[in-house]
């Protein structure tokens, strides 16, 4: 009986894991303004642009002009709520060689700013959108 609360070696490893990295545990106080690690930040923004192009219907794809505010909250992962202007680029869907898009011009410029809550837990690469949305900036 006693057994069956560890059926998930996987959030007790990840419980470890943030207690350990912490060094002792904090009293978790809701979203705080807090700079991501750069790593951190590269990692949670290309997840949150390619979650975007995804699930866009626009015939091209857009990319992260600036990070405008960022919030997190430690739970069993890292929750962020992220702020970003995105743009709209000259790549469209199909094309492979997407990395370095430049921003439209002209008529087909568009800029957007999203406000997206991503659930990850960086240690194991691991990603969640779990709301979001963008009004035309």
């Amino acid at each position: 009986m006693g057994i069956r609360c560890w059926r998930n070696p996987l959030l007790l490893l990840i419980a470890l894991v943030l207690s350990a990295k912490l060094g002792h545990f904090q009293r978790w106080e809701g979203f705080q303004d807090k700079p991501m690690s750069k790593k951190n930040m590269n990692s949670t923004l290309n997840f949150f642009i390619q979650s975007y192009n995804n699930a866009s219907n626009d015939t091209y794809l857009y990319r992260v002009q600036k990070l405008i505010r960022s919030q997190m909250q430690l739970t069993t992962g890292v929750e962020y709520i992220v702020t970003v202007k995105i743009g709209r680029t000259k790549c469209k869907r199909n094309d492979t060689s997407n990395s370095s898009c430049p921003l439209q011009s002209k008529k087909l410029r568009k800029s957007l700013i999203c406000e997206s809550l991503i659930y990850t837990v960086p240690w194991i690469n691991y990603f969640q959108l779990w709301n979001n949305s963008c009004l035309e900036a």
